[in-house]
């Protein structure tokens, strides 16, 4: 009997660990400093949710959305994979949205999944409907106290146009010495989005590694194959900062390891050098 329980005990601890190391909810919080931002934004909050893949915190994502409004965002990005196309439920997804719009402007977009399931035109119908800004390689001004910065968003790759031409046509006309904000799904093009004078670029898309490994990191992500080196953290590329969001849910692989859910809280300053 005592060798059963013992099993028993065991089998319920690895459970809960995996039941944790995929529900319980984390905040990284990142300040930013950069002379080019304008004074009216220093101390802008911007908090980053990404890879959603359809996952489920609390009842109607209760825990998710309080987590968020904790985090007093004056924006939100949702940078990708929202839904997942192996188990596709945008309603579950747009429970969440719906509460973030309540809170701050909210800014989207697409990553592999949403082009993957070819329900592209309905997943945004649904976020525009319920007053999310959708970016599909454009720039949209975010104005305070007469001053501006720029938010600029690319649709994924897979859409079947290269990360360039989306950032050419996204930023056709824009000045090189406004402060640029960028969503951009996939961490592994920050080369090319760093050329093209952004300031700080959003990403998901490689999940933290999946499984996270004391002193080593990730152990596999989508794009970068084993052992990737851009799956969460940030990291400066000439005068970029890119942030990567280990994201919240899960696709092919329904475990997460040592890899919490996380949302993402940059908060930017102003500088004089």
């Amino acid at each position: 009997m005592k060798k059963v329980f013992r099993i028993i005990v065991g089998v319920l601890l690895v459970v809960s660990f995996c039941i944790l190391n995929n529900k319980l909810l984390v905040t990284t919080t990142y300040k930013i400093e950069s002379k080019k931002l304008p004074k009216a934004f220093d101390g802008m909050r911007i908090v980053q949710v990404s890879d959603l893949h359809d996952a489920t915190f609390g009842n109607q994502q209760e825990r998710l959305i309080k987590k968020v409004q904790e985090a007093k965002p004056n924006a939100i990005f949702l940078t990708g994979d929202v839904i997942d196309r192996n188990r596709y439920d945008l309603e579950g997804s747009m429970q969440a949205v719906a509460g973030f719009v309540k809170i701050a402007p909210v800014y989207y977009v697409t990553g592999n999944h949403e082009i993957a399931t070819n329900r592209v035109s309905e997943i945004k119908a649904a976020l525009t409907e319920l007053g999310v800004e959708v970016l599909s390689n454009n720039t949209i001004p975010f104005e305070k106290d007469g001053e501006t910065i720029q938010i600029v968003g690319i649709e994924d790759p897979l859409a079947g146009t290269d990360t360039q031409s989306m950032l050419d046509t996204a930023l056709y006309h824009q000045s090189d010495t406004s402060f640029k904000l960028l969503l951009a799904h996939r961490p592994e093009k920050m080369q090319t989005y760093a050329k093209n004078d952004i300031d700080i670029t959003f990403s998901g898309h490689a999940h933290g590694g999946q499984f996270r490994l004391p002193g080593v990191g990730g152990l596999i992500s989508p794009g970068q194959g084993f052992f990737p080196k851009y799956t969460a953290g940030t990291f400066t590329v000439g005068n970029m900062t890119q942030v990567i969001s280990r994201g919240l849910g899960n696709s092919l692989m329904p475990v997460r390891l040592l890899n919490l859910p996380e949302i993402i809280v940059v908060e930017l300053h102003s500088t004089k050098s």
